[in-house]
């Protein structure tokens, strides 16, 4: 349990700043500002320096931020908590964010008077409830506060997946719905269990005090299932390819990018900083194994597809699969940041994130100039809107694990974690996978950029709208040239839990 920070303010800041947002949206008009966008970028720039701000500081000072809410301190009170881990999600998460909002802008810029205007001020002001949420998630210590925190993502979430109210969407929004709140209640159900046996919630405090009992293994086995869900780990994504699919392109590239791996992250809580060591052997093998069929399952779907969006959100799902494979590859006794399994997964996750939210922006510019995202009838994308067709092809060297990207150090990191720890099934399973990566998108690659054979229709694309997706894609590569070796920033902050 740490000691409020001088800089813990800043946390609470996160968390605030974009609820602030929402409600400036609801009282603009007295402001005399008639375009939701233009609080939108105002809000997103101070999310984006309040994000800096932290990192910069866990940088400078090697420690965790903490800020106790209200003076009480944990068990009475709550607390927040940044830490390496911490300040590298909110980093992704507004950098995500930041391209997605330049991205939306002409497309969610209406006056609320004026046709689709209802629609755009739906638009910015989920996505500054679901902003809030996912840095509640990364700072929250409390686990019913995260609770909270999931609720909140979910109905964000859910409303965006439908804002173009038809059926078919409106179809997979209620899908998602129901999975979510299965999960929400498989979590709360832990919680309660948790609750009953050591009679506080918070983390820090549940780490010292739990033991390893069936009442403990029961209680974080229903959480991990309510959140697998949730994360969309197969078999359990059904949800996600028609939701993903099915939402308009920013927010399908926030849903893949950032709102899948909100529960992935409190797994990671659960599994590390709250389950007592070491974690069940068998329990690891169960989550790799359906890490490993997620990757092997849904890259073959992925690669049958017919439609573009369909294809990367079947992609998703898979590449989700690989973050599972981290839980049997870092060895008992071994202080988990400091291993490269650790760091390989955490890679994996950031990489996956910008590269899917490049490749969901260039395939709705794609669909847009085109009129259809039919993977058949690509041809022609590639001197339509060559930027997006260039982004998508940089986003897709990140999945398939080729240097230099983010993805080839990820996987090159888990394949040498599993060498050494003698698991040769995963590295035979990131192997394939990287293999039928590639191949579904040298498919869509393949067909953008061939000759049409007759005269084809196409829509103008704003240049400027081009430059967000390929920004993410630069940044997935630049991570290809982090270093083969467990990442300090990584660790800042883990030593309060020994």
């Amino acid at each position: 349990m740490g000691m409020a920070t001088t800089t813990g303010p800043l946390l609470v800041l996160a968390v605030v700043v974009p609820v602030i947002g929402m409600l400036a949206l609801l009282v603009m008009p007295f402001l005399g500002i008639r375009r939701p966008a233009t609080v939108a970028l105002a809000v997103v720039a101070v999310g984006v320096a309040i994000a800096s701000a932290i990192g910069i500081d866990l940088v400078r000072s090697k420690e965790a931020i903490v800020y106790v809410v209200g003076g009480w301190a944990p068990p009475l009170g709550l607390q927040l908590r940044a830490d390496g881990l911490s300040g590298v999600m909110m980093a992704m998460a507004a950098l995500v964010i930041a391209a997605v909002a330049l991205y939306a802008r002409p497309q969610f810029d209406m006056a609320e008077d004026a046709p689709g205007g209802r629609r755009a001020f739906a638009f910015w002001s989920l996505l500054m409830g679901l902003w809030s949420a996912l840095n509640l998630v990364f700072l929250g210590e409390d686990l019913f506060n995260l609770f909270v925190a999931l609720e909140l993502l979910t109905f964000a979430a859910v409303p965006l997946v439908c804002l173009d109210g038809k059926a078919e969407t409106i179809e997979a929004a209620l899908r998602y719905l129901v999975f979510a709140l299965i999960g929400s209640a498989l979590y709360l159900l832990g919680t309660a269990i948790l609750y009953g046996q050591y009679g506080t919630l918070d983390i820090g405090t549940l780490h010292g005090r739990a033991s390893a009992n069936l009442a403990t293994h029961a209680a974080i086995a229903l959480m991990i299932g309510g959140l697998m869900a949730k994360a969309a780990l197969f078999p359990l994504h059904l949800w996600l390819p028609p939701a993903h699919a099915g939402a308009p392109a920013p927010a399908s590239a926030v849903l893949s990018a950032l709102v899948v791996k909100a529960p992935f992250f409190i797994i990671l809580r659960l599994w590390f900083d709250v389950l007592p060591e070491p974690p069940s052997e068998a329990a690891a093998r169960v989550l790799a194994l359906l890490g490993a069929a997620a990757i092997l399952v849904c890259s073959v779907v992925a690669l049958r597809q017919r439609r573009l969006k369909l294809m990367i959100a079947y992609s998703t799902v898979a590449q989700i699969g690989y973050l599972f494979l981290m839980f049997i590859l870092i060895e008992p006794g071994v202080a988990p940041w400091t291993t490269i399994g650790w760091t390989g997964g955490m890679l994996q996750l950031i990489s996956h994130a910008l590269a899917k939210a490049a490749m969901f922006l260039a395939a709705g510019l794609i669909a847009e100039a085109l009129g259809h995202d039919r993977i058949a009838d690509l041809a022609g994308a590639g001197r339509t809107v060559p930027v997006s067709v260039f982004a998508f092809g940089l986003a897709g060297l990140s999945l398939m694990g080729l240097p230099p990207s983010g993805g080839f150090i990820a996987k090159l990191l888990l394949l040498n974690a599993a060498i050494l720890s003698g698991a040769w099934w995963v590295a035979i399973v990131i192997s394939v996978g990287g293999l039928l990566a590639a191949a579904y998108v040298a498919r869509v690659l393949k067909r953008a950029m061939a000759a049409p054979a007759t005269a084809i229709e196409t829509r103008a694309v704003a240049r400027e709208r081009e430059w967000p997706a390929l920004g993410l894609a630069l940044c997935a590569v630049a991570l290809g040239f982090v270093p083969l070796q467990p990442l300090d920033m990584l660790a800042i902050g883990r030593g309060a839990l020994p």
